[in-house]
């Protein structure tokens, strides 16, 4: 997901993690994909993500954001959440990713906040809203993961990872 240096994360799930040896940057990591996009999370919690991601280089033929740049966003986020819901033994699944496109955007940094609908035993559902600088809504998504246990070697490899 681009650089993660400046999230912020609860100290209990920092410190639910590391006695586990697992590092949380690459845990939540949206992979190449992420990083080509420019996507950045700013805060996280099973409660709320929060994170930005430039509208520069991931436009249409018509210079407006396109719609599957706002989806990569959405999903990244809500799996975030997901994942912090279900702890350091499950893995969260995209398995629904429902986007509805508002407005477009042509500039400058669109911003996704990440909150949960539902957060369950086995499935976690988000809303993301997606705002421009102007804190107009372009896109408002609703992501529901499956929440799957990690596999042992997985939990004490620590690579387990965000599977959007």
């Amino acid at each position: 997901m681009g650089e993660q240096h400046g999230v912020k994360f609860p100290q209990e799930v920092i410190d639910e993690y590391a006695s586990l040896g697992v590092d949380l940057p690459s845990l939540f990591s949206a992979g190449h994909l992420g990083t080509r996009m420019g996507v950045q999370v700013l805060e996280a919690s099973a409660e709320r993500v929060v994170g930005t991601m430039p509208v520069e280089g991931n436009t249409q033929p018509y210079g407006l954001l396109h719609g599957g740049a706002s989806a990569v966003l959405a999903e990244t986020l809500g799996s975030v959440g997901a994942m912090l819901h279900g702890g350091a033994h499950k893995l969260a699944v995209g398995v629904d990713l429902n986007c509805t496109h508002h407005r477009g955007a042509r500039s400058g940094l669109v911003t996704g906040v990440a909150t949960p609908v539902h957060r369950g035993r086995s499935t976690a559902t988000y809303e993301i809203v997606i705002s421009d600088e102007q804190d107009k809504r372009v896109c408002t998504a609703r992501l529901t993961c499956m929440l799957r246990d990690v596999p042992a070697q997985s939990a004490s490899t620590g690579s387990a990872g965000v599977a959007g």
